[in-house]
């Protein structure tokens, strides 16, 4: 098995790179390593252009909460321009160029697994406490583009399955304030979790939404 993990630098990416060796071929990307800017098309294009063959597993394990020092709004009062868009920028839009540039390098006549790490906060039906308007819109649209990318994606990849996964509250370096009062598990646990989940995954599951213990999370 060949995986590429893009964000494999970041608390769970890099959590991942470390459970998959041993079980194939594995290639992390990263901006810290690569100089990988996911918001930029130029440098996804370029990235993933110098990569050949075929990946069996492709993780996009990228995304961020704080955003040059802005934590998530408390109110409407909170919410600028430049905040939402930066939100989309890192939370949507990357992931969405990567999954474009992507697709190519999976298998055509096989099983063939693309995850995107979501949050449940961007669930709309499970939105229960509002705020966090950027960061919830962001989700809330990531989800939507794997949707629609993986309706597409069955015309070419007809045993594709492409879906957004939540890793739960991990116990990272980002924003760590914000799990107070939260149950948290390690990197190291999330990556094992988010595994097993992707395992038990069949063709029939692309287009979904589902948290680390592999339930559906309500659109």
């Amino acid at each position: 098995m060949r995986v590429l993990v893009v964000g494999a630098s970041g608390g769970i990416g890099s959590a991942l790179v470390e459970a998959l060796r041993g079980r194939g071929a594995v290639v992390g990307l990263s901006r810290s390593g690569d100089g990988l800017e996911v918001t930029d098309e130029a440098s996804v294009a370029a990235a993933l252009g110098r990569l050949d063959g075929v990946f069996d597993l492709v993780i996009v394990a990228t995304g961020a909460l704080v955003l040059g020092g802005v934590g998530p709004e408390k109110s409407l009062k909170s919410v600028t321009a430049e905040g939402l868009a930066a939100q989309f920028a890192v939370n949507a839009i990357g992931p969405a160029l990567v999954m474009k540039h992507a697709l190519r390098l999976m298998p055509r006549d096989r099983v063939a697994r693309l995850a995107v790490l979501s949050a449940r906060v961007g669930s709309i039906g499970d939105n229960a406490l509002g705020g966090w308007y950027g960061y919830r819109a962001a989700k809330a649209a990531l989800n939507q583009l794997v949707r629609t990318a993986a309706i597409e994606a069955r015309r070419t990849h007809p045993q594709s399955v492409l879906v957004a996964l939540h890793p739960g509250t991990v116990e990272t370096g980002l924003a760590p304030e914000l799990r107070a009062g939260h149950a948290s598990v390690s990197a190291e646990v999330a990556a094992g979790n988010l595994l097993s989940v992707l395992e038990g995954l069949g063709p029939e599951a692309t287009g979904g939404f589902f948290d680390w213990k592999g339930e559906v999370v309500p659109w």
